[in-house]
């Protein structure tokens, strides 16, 4: 038996390969399916199911299109309805790879039809269980992202995890092992730790869910507090893994080099936006003036996923060479499909064209002590959590999820000085406003890491 755990960092997400005598099952598989195709080939292998733990609103599964090109069956929990052929697994229903099984267990709580896979080995040991967005490693999934349309609350939602987990989950044995679909990073819990495995036993000491001394109404309480607005590209991606979406191939093929005269022309007639996805250095030195930044070494797709939001927006992208297809892939993975093309010779073709560009004002961190917070404003974009933990003296948290929300803040005449903990955030802070005709800032490279060096400026 082989169990290999496929962790994708941007998202935070774990898919998991197994494989028992020549036989594979692929639990929630990334969009992107040829890299499970080539290992189960590697031994001679066949894909014989696809289990989903739910339906996904932080990515799109890779579902469909693997079923489709290995006639491996797709399966989901009770209550899950698809627009596509797919099994509904009874509680307690047993599926068998090569000479293992896996168990479905039904688990409502952070959707309804959320469901956990327990794999036995060929002598009947419960080995490990797959705990998608139900049980993640500190914590559990955020229970306020399927209500809407089930006529239930959040509460009522975090009450039936609160038995999920303890009439399913915690009764199982201490020396299990925990795969949950994300670990730290991921918008679908709060909390999570940095390890991706571990023992259940383990967890019952680490996580307060599953402290056997909490009561419901503490559970709900705890599970609830502190709990921010959902991404609004997750319902986006819902729809998508429910009823299905177009081949990654497809959108790969689609996408061409676009020279500067035909990108031009294309935003200045259209809707379509400039997605800049260099370094923040990169684009602070040399821009395309109103392109935003989201850069593809930092937790790219879901900050696309939370800024952009709208899954049909029109993207033309500007990357380094060789980087077009994984800038398209990334994006496919949280349902953005419609990338129009990349800039041809990137933005040196564009500076080469005697184009207007655009560049963004930093200071270096030492530089903040030095700031007239009188008349002008230090502004940190991280989380409400981060900026709790410490701060500039006399800063504004208007964290960056929430930027589009916060315009008329930025509209006085006095600078504002704008910062993150390393310098990612802020780039793209300050791409967004200044693609709204916002100039009067500055960005304070290396973030609060470096700022707070000087502790002087620290509370």
């Amino acid at each position: 038996m082989k169990i290999e755990q496929i962790y994708t960092g941007c998202l935070a997400q774990g898919a998991y390969y197994i494989e028992s005598e020549n036989e594979v099952a692929i639990i929630d598989p990334l969009r992107e399916v040829n890299q499970y195709i080539d290992k189960a080939k590697e031994s001679n292998s066949i894909i014989k199911y696809i289990f989903e733990t739910h339906f996904h609103a932080d990515f799109v599964s890779g579902h469909i299109t693997l079923s489709k090109k290995t006639g491996g069956k797709i399966v989901y929990g009770p209550t899950a309805e698809t627009n596509f052929d797919s099994l509904k697994a009874e509680d307690g229903e047993i599926f068998k790879i090569g000479n293992v099984t896996i168990t479905a267990i039904h688990t409502p709580g952070h959707t309804l039809e959320s469901t956990c896979y327990l794999l036995r080995d060929e002598n009947n040991k419960e080995i490990a269980i797959f705990t998608g967005d139900t049980l993640f490693l500190g914590d559990v999934g955020r229970p306020d992202l399927a209500q809407a349309n089930l006529k239930l609350t959040k509460e009522q939602l975090a009450g039936k995890l609160y038995d999920s987990l303890r009439n399913k989950i915690m009764n199982l044995p201490d020396d299990i092992i925990i795969y949950p679909a994300h670990g730290a990073g991921s918008a679908c819990g709060k909390n999570m730790m940095k390890i991706t495995s571990d023992s259940l036993a383990n967890q019952k000491k680490m996580n307060y869910a599953l402290d056997e001394n909490l009561s419901k109404k503490e559970f709900i309480n705890a599970v609830l507090d502190g709990l921010g607005e959902p991404p609004k590209y997750f319902p986006a991606n819902v729809k998508m893994n429910k009823e299905g979406y177009n081949d990654i191939n497809n959108i790969l093929e689609k996408n061409r080099p676009l020279k500067v005269d035909e990108v031009e022309e294309i935003v200045n007639t259209s809707d379509t936006i400039i997605l800049d996805v260099r370094t923040p250095d990169d684009f602070e030195k040399a821009h395309i003036p109103r392109s935003i930044f989201i850069g593809l070494d930092g937790s790219f797709a879901p900050w696309v996923g939370e800024l952009i939001a709208d899954v049909d927006q029109k993207i033309i992208f500007i990357c380094d060479s060789g980087r077009e297809e994984e800038t398209i892939t990334r994006l496919s993975r949280v349902g953005f499909d419609n990338t129009i093309g990349y800039l041809d010779g990137g933005i040196t073709s564009w500076i080469n064209s005697g184009k207007e560009i655009d560049s963004v004002t930093s200071i270096n961190p030492e530089k903040t002590s030095q700031i007239n917070t009188e008349k002008n404003q230090i502004i940190d974009v991280r989380k409400k959590s981060e900026f709790d933990l410490g701060k500039v003296k006399k800063a504004i948290n208007i964290c960056l999820s929430t930027i589009n929300n916060h315009h008329d803040q930025f509209l006085s005449e006095n600078n504002k000085f704008i910062h993150c903990q390393g310098g990612y955030r802020s780039m793209i802070a300050c791409s967004i406003l200044k693609s709204r005709g916002i100039h009067n800032i500055t960005n304070i490279r290396g973030g609060f890491k470096q700022i707070m060096k000087n502790q002087n400026i620290i509370i």
